[in-house]
């Protein structure tokens, strides 16, 4: 049972990100059908830090994670991403955005 909620928690934690790049990228890179160049690159750069987690199962949010695995420019473009992304979320994937901050609130790991 415990490896199909980790699986589940890493398989919602990558529709986050996407959900967080695709927002952030079409309301203020005004692109429409697919990411641009550079939202595109750092989704990317996400997944592939998610599949290499040494922490799966106890994952926390990134905000909150003691392995800080994302280089100092992609952390900040993603945590810009994430301001701008997060509270819009609660508006649109509603279900979602709470899902992430009980993530948040609840991982194993703390700061």
């Amino acid at each position: 049972m415990k490896t199909f909620s980790a699986e589940h928690r890493m398989r919602r934690e990558r529709h986050t990100m996407e959900v967080m790049v695709k927002m952030y990228c079409q309301e203020v890179h005004h692109s429409r059908e697919k990411l641009c160049a550079e939202c595109q690159e750092l989704w990317q750069y996400a997944m592939t830090r998610l599949d290499k987690c040494p922490l799966r199962a106890d994952k926390p949010t990134c905000l909150k994670c003691p392995i800080h695995c994302y280089k100092p420019e992609r952390r900040e473009q993603m945590r810009h991403v994430m301001r701008y992304s997060g509270p819009r979320m609660l508006k649109k994937y509603p279900l979602l955005a709470i899902l992430h901050l009980l993530d948040g609130w609840y991982s194993k790991c703390k700061k």
